[in-house]
């Protein structure tokens, strides 16, 4: 027995208005500094006034965000009593808004002992919007949360089905400015949601459509949006679109061995996520495709028009659009290409192994790797060689 989970969705130009229609009383906005400053949480704020509902921000979210950010937003949130919980921004965010939420209705729950187990008994205190204004991780539409802690220099995957999202507003006017870079970066982090989500041990029926589509999107809008910006408004409106839709598809099948290595490689290297597993996964494609377990890269391949004559074909060829699109996008195909030293690398390739075999992701690959095979894959992902072990 399985579920398809999804909160309300409102999409498209002026989503954000929906805001003046929610019934409530208080709302905690969690967000970052910059947004604050860009004016997107006034905007956020005036709608809630039109609803007549009292806000309150807590605006110290940091990429990655730690275990003590979250922490702090959940005292903020005690203080405060809220009945709407916001997350505005990217996936640091929302998935902070996540783990204040939970702490906020289970303050004896510490925000890196949540587990897809069991019950949580969230919504008695509040409730949860997500307001993605990047095109990228679908936190407003899944249930994992990503929480970083600095000491340990590694990331933590948590979460429970019950603090998925109740409402997630996708409005295309909220990215119409993002910067190429940062449209680069989150556009590689769809495409991975995508594919891993098709391909991944859990994938089912009820997802592998959406991850279709979604790399449709990304292959034919992504280069657009990165060219021309805010100038092809459409481009812009189909890659929100693709970011939610990936999130939709990679949240009720999970994702695989490229997140593994891309949260290490985030949480050690201190690369942005979307950059990070966007990097890692041509190398797991031509990692997985050499193992025992059927693996259905010819499907992708197929879907988007590539030679699949056979499966070692097929996914040769989505590994070769993957770097052509890449390299259209100005994406590192390399760690060396991303700016790690080859000293930088060598002493932290002990963590990033770690790390990447720790990851609950990895399980999810259809072919699991030893440690030496992750040292190797590593290897390869650093100095740009083939994976054909």
């Amino acid at each position: 027995m399985w579920f398809f989970r999804s909160p309300e969705i409102v999409f498209g130009e002026g989503a954000l208005d929906y805001l003046a229609e929610v019934r409530g009383r208080k709302a905690l906005i969690i967000t970052d500094p910059n947004l604050l400053a860009l004016g997107l949480v006034e905007r956020v704020q005036a709608r809630l006034a039109e609803a007549g509902m009292q806000s309150a921000l807590f605006a110290e979210v940091e990429p990655n965000p730690s275990l003590q950010t979250v922490r702090r937003g959940a005292q903020a949130a005690l203080a405060f009593e809220p009945d709407w919980i916001i997350g505005l921004g990217g996936g640091s965010c929302i998935d902070a808004a996540k783990s204040i939420w939970i702490q906020y209705e289970r303050p004896d729950l510490a925000p890196d002992d949540v587990a897809p187990i069991g019950r949580l008994g969230l919504r008695q205190k509040a409730r949860l919007i997500a307001i993605p204004t990047t095109s990228g991780t679908g936190a407003e539409v899944t249930w994992p949360i990503v929480l970083t802690d600095p000491a340990e220099q590694c990331k933590i995957s948590v979460g429970h089905p019950e603090n998925i999202p109740d409402i997630a507003i996708v409005d295309p006017g909220l990215v119409s400015q993002l910067p190429r870079s940062l449209t680069a970066d989150t556009g590689m982090d769809v495409l991975t949601h995508a594919v891993e989500g098709y391909t991944s041990q859990w994938h089912n029926d009820f997802s592998d459509g959406l991850c279709l589509k979604a790399v449709q999107l990304v292959f034919e809008y992504l280069p657009r949006a990165y060219e021309h910006g805010g100038d092809d408004p459409e481009a812009r409106e189909r890659m929100h679109n693709a970011a939610t839709i990936a999130g939709l598809g990679f949240g009720n099948s999970m994702a695989a061995m490229a997140h593994a290595l891309g949260h290490s490689i985030g949480a050690v290297l201190s690369l942005p996520h979307g950059r990070a597993v966007g990097l890692c996964l041509p190398y797991t494609i031509e990692f997985t495709v050499r193992g025992d377990a059927p693996t259905r890269y010819g499907e992708v391949a197929r879907f988007l028009g590539l030679p699949a004559a056979t499966e070692a074909e097929g996914a040769a060829s989505l590994v070769t659009a993957i770097r052509q699109l890449a390299r259209r996008i100005d994406q590192p195909c390399t760690l060396q290409e991303a700016g790690v030293s080859g000293e930088e690398f060598e002493r932290h390739l002990p963590k990033l192994v770690a790390n990447a075999l720790n990851d609950s992701a990895m399980t999810i690959n259809p072919r699991f790797p030893e440690e030496e095979e992750v040292e190797k894959v590593f290897r390869c992902l650093y100095r740009g060689d083939c994976v054909d072990f």
